[in-house]
């Protein structure tokens, strides 16, 4: 379907900002979204957050970023286009610096959306795309923020958002890339604490199905396959993975010197802080095995903006 109108969902994330371009298409009597072209950029806005604001390096990454999106947006109407914030920019106390250069950079609005909203949108993107009238936990590990959410088919049932990320992590408790085990017990316990604030309500209701959503998940999923790290070569995510590539983060003691199969170079400085937030939900929630979805956020906005037109 060619001549289908396209739209275009812009994730200004935590570790990396994200274009989307897509347009609805019929398949087996049912409308879905065919993805056109995704563009990505690592900006790291969560590494820039010094002392609650976004520092000169992370402010510029994201400008330069959104121009190049911009570009490739141009002539398409506002009403097709959604941009939208998350944890960092919530956080960040000069967000309006940093919005008012990001919207001309861009050529679009761009909206600051909270942790409950983008639990919303995630469960929609998955939903849409993984149907089945199951009860699911999905799990939103980004930079800056954690989505917890609990659902069934397209109905949401629970959500919370959790200001911990794997780039806040990372910088936080694996400085530069090095990896001791004093510090990854520390980062754990540190997210077990948070994750067990919510815990009871969520095994109360119970699920049949766990998905990881974001790009930490994917990357997770992508190394633990191509390393046979998981229990009996499964795919997805396993707990026993999960300890086996800590392990071996352990060994080399800094990111840097990781020679693993299917870790592109730019994830490297987000996988210790992904990891451990992982291991800690596993834990917390009695996780045995994840299945990893691509659709998530993006998947979500574009939902939203291809149902109102």
């Amino acid at each position: 379907m060619k001549d289908a109108p396209l739209f275009a969902a812009i994730d200004l994330g935590s570790n990396a900002f994200r274009l989307m371009i897509g347009q609805s298409v019929r398949r087996n009597q049912q409308m879905v979204i065919q993805e056109v072209k995704t563009l990505r950029e690592p900006v790291r806005l969560a590494e820039g957050l010094q002392g609650g604001a976004l520092d000169e390096l992370a402010l510029d990454r994201g400008w330069q970023a959104l121009a190049r999106f911009g570009k490739k947006l141009r002539g398409f109407e506002a009403r097709r286009v959604r941009a939208v914030a998350t944890s960092a920019v919530r956080e960040a106390d000069n967000a309006p610096l940093f919005l008012a250069s990001a919207e001309r950079h861009l050529g679009f609005r761009i909206d600051v959306i909270s942790g409950h909203e983008e639990a919303q949108l995630v469960y929609a993107g998955v939903a849409h795309t993984l149907p089945a009238q199951n009860t699911r936990l999905v799990v939103d590990i980004g930079g800056g923020s954690t989505e917890m959410i609990i659902g069934r088919g397209d109905q949401l049932l629970v959500t919370e958002s959790i200001a911990i990320g794997s780039g806040t992590f990372g910088a936080h408790y694996f400085h530069g890339g090095r990896i001791v085990a004093q510090a990854l017990l520390e980062a754990e316990r540190a997210a077990t604490v948070q994750f067990e604030r919510i815990a009871r309500r969520y095994r109360a209701m119970g699920w049949q199905q766990a998905i990881g959503s974001s790009g930490t998940a994917r990357m997770l999923a992508k190394v633990l396959k191509a390393n046979g790290l998981n229990d009996d070569d499964q795919s997805g995510i396993t707990y026993g993975g999960l300890l086996r590539l800590s392990l071996r983060l352990l060994e080399v003691k800094h990111v840097k010197h990781l020679k693993l199969a299917g870790l592109p170079t730019h994830r490297l400085s987000i996988l210790p802080g992904g990891l451990v937030l992982m291991l800690a939900a596993f834990k917390v929630f009695g996780i045995t095995h994840m299945i990893a979805s691509e659709p998530g956020l993006r998947f979500g906005v574009l939902h939203g903006l291809m149902s109102r037109h």
